[in-house]
């Protein structure tokens, strides 16, 4: 189960059988669907005629492969491309209103191994699509109801290197980003950009911003140094590398630079959850609001929302459902444990940047070391488990008598099963970019954490007779 079709786009590994892996074949198709629907919209009840697209990529070696038979599809159902080349997420998501295009596509697995690719789609506000959307891509794609340009109808490509620095621009004139501190700070940073579009951005950002940078891993090659997922078993160079050059900080992003985490001045992980609690004690400090994250985030968010006098709520797990949620509660701050900093302030999607420079901005601020400001925030520690899905499993029935065994404790179904004991909590979900079902817990410590997913994962296990 290579292969992984869902309303957020299409993911999976290079190579293979077509419609097992993602392969040139599943490329172009899903594309194509995309495309058509794009074509099909309407504005203000008349049909649009023209139409135009921005596209990225992050560095994995199949990049430029998938990136060239995405284009071809698009220019060959009449669309034009606005070709970014090497980007980000965030990078594209800002693009495509700045350009007034009518949507994005970034070729990215995100936080996947090298083996991985997928297409990461978004509407004309550079925004994830909604489930609506999504779905309708699907069932395009699986009709193949495709109808192309004739030759005098083709889009044409236009090249823009410029985005990079764009996104970086438009971070720095943010009016919370306080530059002028940061370069009075002094700071010494190690950045590991997982050798691919964020070993360039983020050196950049930071160089801007008056820091020192030594670069680990930033050469962006497609060939992932370590595991991309930015966890603490992935990051032991980093982390000895910051004590060896007696850095203030190391700064570390997945492949698309949506994912930011940090690592204290003594080689500690900062923790992957508290940059968004560190960046919104920032912001709410100085523009006091709501906040949103998901259900498998940690409560400290809503302890630190809380201190400043603002409201609190958790969305499904998925960007699109944290937006959604955002901006129905107005929150000026929100996004995901997992190190996804958003800030409507200035777009509705996960931003490294935006996270690296409200942190540093606060860190320069606080006048204190990374350890010292981690030390301040409440003590919660996550243990974040799964068990690999095969077809025997039956998923809902695992939910269903989950829910059933725990019907007297506080319990949400909005996403899986989220359980709420008064101490602690735990999250049973199906991925929906992976082959697996997530158990995540919260506790008082780490060993507490830890014996909460053991004594869950024992009880799925006899659910499923695994």
């Amino acid at each position: 189960m290579t292969l992984i079709k869902s309303i957020s786009g299409i993911r999976g590994t290079i190579g293979g059988k077509v419609g097992e892996n993602l392969t040139p074949v599943d490329a172009v198709k899903f594309a194509s669907a995309y495309g058509t629907w794009l074509k099909q919209q309407t504005i203000n009840d008349k049909f649009k005629t023209n139409f135009k697209v921005v596209i990225g990529r992050d560095a994995r070696i199949s990049g430029p492969m998938i990136h060239n038979l995405v284009v071809n599809t698009l220019i060959g159902l009449g669309i034009d491309v606005i070709d970014l080349g090497l980007s980000t997420t965030p990078t594209v998501e800002v693009a495509v209103p700045l350009e007034s295009a009518d949507g994005g596509i970034i070729l990215t697995a995100s936080h996947n191994p090298k083996q991985w690719n997928a297409l990461k789609l978004l509407n004309e506000k550079g925004e994830f699509l909604n489930g609506i959307e999504g779905e309708k891509i699907l069932q395009i794609a699986e009709a193949e109801a495709f109808d192309f340009s004739d030759v005098d109808n083709l889009g044409e490509i236009i090249e823009n290197n410029a985005y990079m620095d764009i996104h970086i621009d438009e971070v720095l004139n943010l009016p919370l980003v306080d530059i002028e501190a940061v370069k009075a700070a002094k700071f010494k940073v190690i950045v590991d950009g997982v050798n691919s579009s964020g070993g360039i951005i983020i050196p950049k950002l930071l160089e801007l911003m008056g820091v020192e940078v030594v670069k680990l891993y930033c050469e962006p090659n497609g060939h992932f140094p370590h595991n991309p997922e930015p966890l603490k078993e992935h990051l032991t160079d980093i982390s000895e590398l910051v004590v060896e050059k007696k850095a203030d900080l190391g700064i570390v992003v997945d492949p698309d630079v949506d994912r930011l985490a940090f690592i204290s001045e003594d080689g500690e992980m900062f923790g992957e959850e508290y940059t968004l609690v560190a960046c919104a004690d920032y912001v709410l400090s100085k523009t006091p609001g709501n906040t949103v994250s998901n259900m498998s985030s940690s409560r400290a968010l809503r302890d630190v929302t809380n201190l400043h006098n603002g409201s609190y709520e958790a969305s499904a797990v998925g960007e699109v459902n944290v937006v959604e949620l955002m901006k129905k509660n107005n929150a000026i701050i929100g996004g995901e444990g997992n190190g996804g900093i958003i800030y409507p302030e200035l777009h509705y999607g996960r931003d490294s940047l935006v996270g690296v420079a409200l942190f540093l901005t606060h860190l320069a601020n606080k006048k204190m070391s990374v350890s010292a400001l981690r030390a301040s925030y409440p003590e919660y520690y996550m243990s974040k488990n799964k068990i690999e899905l095969t077809p025997q499993i039956d998923v809902d029935a695992i939910l269903v008598a989950m829910t059933e065994k725990y019907k007297n404790e506080d319990i949400a179904t909005i996403d899986g099963v989220k359980i709420d004991f008064a101490e602690n909590w735990v999250h049973l979900r199906k991925s929906n970019t992976e082959p697996i079902i997530r158990i995540y817990t919260e506790a008082a410590s780490q060993e507490k954490a830890d014996a909460l997913a053991l004594k869950i994962i024992d009880e799925i296990k006899v659910i499923a007779g695994i």
